[in-house]
């Protein structure tokens, strides 16, 4: 038998395909475990942000109408829901919802109990809250876990075509010769109809669903001049129109959210004179008419409606030369002309955009004004069609809302005030902003 020296192992080369094996191997499962437990984090990072997602807009659209803690019960319980404790935890607990105010010009957030204006919700698995996420091969080498920690803020905005312009879920009809201001907005959930000679100035926006579906004449992108740059995409949910039983009913019980501060006398006045004359208007007050029986209630020409609210469950007619500032009227008359005048109907205050004078007409049926109306800081929301002819310099701040079809004739500017439209009404809309 030879006998192996020292040197001689030292230099012997039978074996080392073993060693470099094994090292590969670990090599390869240190792999396997980063790309495994690396996997598993992204999948649960994802999940969690998702989850956060949506705990944070349901803790703002619950907080719209319902208490600080309604919302934040609303968050957790939806977050529960998508990642059930029995597996992940509490990934959202109450003191992760924080409500408070988005600065869009140095992007943060600033915490305040008190606002329903913005929230935000952290998304946590980790050791400090006992549900940290578990690793696989990790654990070989002594890493047990991995903190998973996620934010989602939301905030709520108005979109410009709510505020000022016509926005429709049916068709948007407008004729010719019309002059469209910067800053005024068109927006229908279908399409947008017009004829010629229209101008479209920069940074008016007109919008539909489909773009294609836009009806012009021929060479109507030519004889509408700046049509073409105003063009936008999108459809939206109109939210206040599904809110218009609800406010129609908070003026009438004076509920705070939606009276107007010129309600200075939180008195229910019951006018049994379906003729409104002057007189009959008490300022400060709410004035309830009844129409059991189907007869409608009218406002006598030249009568200033002011500083007062007037719900009615009539058809509401207007007659010569009527005039609505601080003022607002509400129908729950579901009829094709539940709100209606002769001419010369002045909604708003004509007072250059000034701040007051705003005039609010909510009706669930249609409005039909033929001759002459006039808006100024004025905002008419209809659950079915809004017909009107305006007055040719007759409209400056003009927020039209229609569950059906709105339709304009000729003639008209329609101007944007940007101000003095303080006492509109709003369904707020949610974006992710961080």
């Amino acid at each position: 038998m030879n006998k192996t020296t020292l040197t001689d192992f030292a230099s012997e080369e039978n074996g080392a395909a073993n060693e470099f094996s094994i090292l590969m191997l670990l090599v390869m499962l240190m792999l396997g475990a980063y790309g495994l437990d690396s996997s598993s984090v992204t999948h649960s990072r994802t999940q969690l942000q998702i989850t956060a997602d949506a705990a944070a807009h349901a803790a703002l659209l619950t907080r719209e109408r319902h208490t600080q803690g309604e919302a934040v019960a609303k968050a957790t319980s939806l977050a529960q829901a998508m990642m059930p404790a029995d597996k992940f935890g509490i990934v959202v607990r109450p003191e992760n919802v924080v409500f408070g105010r988005w600065n869009p010009n140095t992007d943060s957030f600033a915490p305040d109990q008190s606002s329903n204006a913005a929230v935000r919700v952290t998304g946590s698995m980790s050791e400090y809250y006992e549900n940290a996420h578990k690793t696989y091969l990790y654990g070989l080498v002594g890493v047990d876990s991995f903190d998973v920690n996620v934010v989602s803020t939301f905030e709520t905005y108005h979109p410009t075509c709510l505020r000022e312009g016509f926005v429709a879920q049916g068709k948007v009809d407008l004729r010719s010769n019309n002059t469209f201001t910067d800053g005024f907005c068109v927006h229908s959930n279908e399409y947008v109809s017009l004829n010629s000679n229209n101008y479209f100035e920069p940074g008016t926006v007109v919008s539909m669903s489909d773009l294609s579906k836009i009806d012009l004449p021929a060479s109507g992108y030519e004889s509408n001049e700046g049509l073409q740059q105003s063009l936008r995409q999108g459809s939206w949910n109109i939210r206040i129109l599904s809110q218009l039983t609800e406010i129609i009913a908070g003026l009438r019980y004076l509920n705070p959210e939606f009276t107007p501060s010129y309600i200075s006398n939180p008195t229910v006045r019951n006018l049994t004179n379906r003729n409104i004359y002057q007189e009959d208007l008490r300022s400060g007050s709410v004035h309830v008419i009844s129409c059991r029986g189907g007869a409608a209630a009218t406002v006598k020409n030249d009568v200033v409606v002011s500083e007062v609210v007037i719900i009615s469950d009539c058809d509401i007619k207007f007659e010569a030369n009527v005039k609505i500032e601080d003022a607002i009227i509400a129908t729950t008359s579901s009829g094709s002309k539940s709100m209606s005048s002769s001419s010369g109907l002045q909604v708003g205050k004509m007072d250059n955009c000034m701040d007051g004078g705003d005039a609010q007409l909510l009706t669930l049926g249609s409005m039909d004004f033929p001759s002459g109306l006039s808006l100024h800081n004025a905002q008419l929301i209809a659950a079915n069609n809004i017909t009107f002819s305006a007055n040719a310099e007759g409209l400056q701040g003009a927020a039209l809302v229609a569950g059906g079809e709105i339709s304009g004739t000729s003639n008209m500017t329609f101007g944007y005030c940007d101000g003095g439209m303080e006492n509109n009404f709003h369904a707020e809309y949610f974006r992710l902003v961080e």
